[in-house]
């Protein structure tokens, strides 16, 4: 039996605090002064919108005095029950109080609970007021779940019973310390909290974006990865993933136990991949038009280049898929639909009238700020992005690195899907401009409303494609509702599949791991909630079933492994390091 190494001494832990305090003071100090920053979006639309609601409140006193009323009798019940444990179908199913205390402890417990009944209470306040815009009402529910996670008791060092057990066991140096990463993190300049983890845990090329292959084709736009086959033969019809532009690509090819690229590989796929570059200030002037003609057909051209003129499997994930939508309506209108095989659209919406949290960005204020601000230097940073992807999820983005950093004084284990997360990318002038006001503010591909890409009006009632349509029951980017409701605008057979988790841990669902389950039927009835009622629950990977869903659509034929020729550089390539 080896010895255990002793923790270090209270005294210790303070030696170490203070010098991080001093130090993150004192490249504080050196940090440059920013000023006259501009925003991305407006925050008198902020304040109108909060004043809206007030007013609207006015408006239906009726309603406020019911809610208050049944606002009573809860808090009569609270007082009666707060100190007896709740049975288990009561418990809040909240990760915020997975700890013990939050349960077994009484005090911990009624705070718990009162905070809980208060914030259900605050958001039936904000359902009684009548906003001018469905935008409004969206942007005041999003200020209420910025307050409401921002006051959480996890959140303050007095009411969270971990952290009051971490001071006791450090003398109180975990908060110094805290207090030295909170410093250090304000002179950054990013405005977010950083995730304190290992940065050398991965490394691109080497345990994740590790699958083998070569870059084939590049331009000013992307780079084309073709993966080594490992099969005797392969399925005549190669596959082409897009990826969005607001993250690498990599996140179907995270490590080897993980990666969507190898399985597939795997299971006698012919993959290729676009790469997109990470853009500067000389991409300004792309926009979806060129993201699709000199991007998605360019590539989809070369792959058949090198797959001898077969149809093509396309598949995307989030805004890649939306991408692809307008792809398959331009190619069906210049008559080149016999190009794709299928098209999988995985977390990608098409009809954009319910964009839950983020229509609160999809406002006229918002976008005029958001245009003022690109219009300086070209591009929107990945920082501002992610700052724009933290706030929507702030109690797992946010909220949880003020815990355990600033609070605890503690690392988050090394993840590789937070890593690519982290990883994010640049996006153009040009394209936000064309996607935010061409296509979410009008839902163009909805209402068409005349969205053009090369002079080609995009209407998605002539895409008869076969396309299988994956949507993900947590995701808080693009709700699954909403992308089944996308399923009506297309013209051609398509397949719904709901699979379990979040928008992007719900994608990376390999069958080895047996997780997360997913839902098929074989009816598509006018609404989501008619098509789950009727659904049939499965567990495991839907990998499986797409996989199976692809034979379907294809020819059956198999072909010899199709291997690079004349390969540019290795896989993943250089256009995913990029950072200018």
């Amino acid at each position: 039996m080896t010895d255990q190494p002793n923790p270090p001494s209270v005294s210790a832990l303070w030696q170490d605090a203070l010098a991080n305090v001093s130090n993150a003071l004192g490249a504080a100090a050196r940090a440059p002064i920013r000023t006259g920053q501009s925003q991305p979006y407006d925050p008198l639309a902020l304040f109108r919108s909060m004043s809206g609601f007030a007013m609207g409140l006015g408006s239906n006193p009726q309603q406020l005095f019911d809610v208050q009323l049944q606002a009573a009798r809860e808090w009569g019940d609270f007082w009666t029950q707060a100190w007896l444990p709740k049975p288990d179908a009561e418990k809040p199913r909240d990760r915020r109080f997975a700890a013990a205390d939050w349960e077994e402890q009484p005090y911990f417990r009624a705070l718990r609970d009162a905070y809980l009944l208060a914030s259900k209470q605050l958001r039936a306040v904000a359902e009684v007021a009548e906003g001018p815009h469905s935008r409004d009402k969206a942007m005041t529910a999003f200020v209420l779940d910025q307050y409401l996670n921002a006051i959480a008791p996890t959140n303050f060092a007095m009411t969270n019973p971990e952290v009051i057990q971490r001071t006791i066991e450090t003398g109180g140096a975990n908060l110094a310390a805290g207090f030295a990463h909170l410093i250090e993190d304000m002179a950054s300049g990013k405005g977010i909290v950083r995730r304190r983890t290992d940065e050398n845990a991965f490394t691109k090329g080497g345990n994740i974006a590790a699958t083998p292959g070569s870059v084939v084709f590049q331009n000013h736009l992307f780079q084309l990865i073709q993966y080594d086959p490992v099969t005797p033969d392969v399925h005549a019809e190669p596959m082409l993933y897009v990826p969005p532009l607001v993250n690498k690509f990599y996140m179907i090819d995270l490590q080897a136990r993980s990666s969507m690229v190898r399985w597939l590989v795997e299971q006698g796929r012919t993959v290729f991949v676009i790469s997109w570059i990470n853009p500067d200030e000389s991409h300004r002037d792309c926009g979806v038009e060129q993201y699709v003609l000199d991007g998605i057909v360019t590539a989809l051209g070369e792959v058949r280049k090198k797959a001898g003129k077969a149809k093509v499997d396309l598949f995307a994930f989030c805004l890649g898929g939306t991408l692809v939508a307008i792809t398959l309506a331009y190619l069906a209108a210049k008559g080149r639909a016999g190009e794709i095989g299928s098209a999988t659209l995985i977390g990608s919406m098409v009809d954009f009238a319910d964009m839950r949290d983020w229509s609160a960005f999809v406002h006229e204020a918002h976008l005029d700020a958001l245009e003022e601000h690109l219009e300086k230097r070209g591009f929107i940073d990945s920082t501002e992005l992610q700052q724009l992807f933290a706030a929507v999820r702030s109690n797992d983005l946010i909220w949880s690195s003020v815990i355990n950093h600033y609070l605890l004084d503690r690392a988050a284990p090394p993840s590789d899907l937070l890593y690519w997360f982290e990883d994010g990318a640049r996006i153009p002038q040009a394209f936000l401009k064309s996607y935010n006001r061409g296509l979410l503010f009008s839902n163009a591909l909805k209402e068409g409303t005349g969205f053009e890409v090369g002079g080609v009006a995009i209407d998605l009632s002539i895409v008869q494609t076969p396309v299988l349509l994956v949507a993900l029951k947590d995701d808080h980017v693009s709700a699954w509702s909403a992308v089944y409701d996308g399923a009506k605008l297309f013209g051609g057979p398509v397949t719904f599949i709901l699979g379990g988790s979040g928008h992007n841990a719900g994608v990376i669902n390999p069958p080895a791991a047996n997780k997360h389950g997913y839902w098929t039927a074989d009816t598509m009835p006018p609404t989501a909630e008619e098509w789950l009622a009727d659904a049939e629950q499965h567990p495991g990977s839907w990998w499986p079933l797409w996989d199976g869903w692809l034979s379907a659509a294809g020819s059956g034929k198999r072909v010899a492994p199709r291997k690079a020729a004349n390969p540019i550089e290795p896989a993943p390539g250089s256009y995913v390091s990029i950072t200018h």
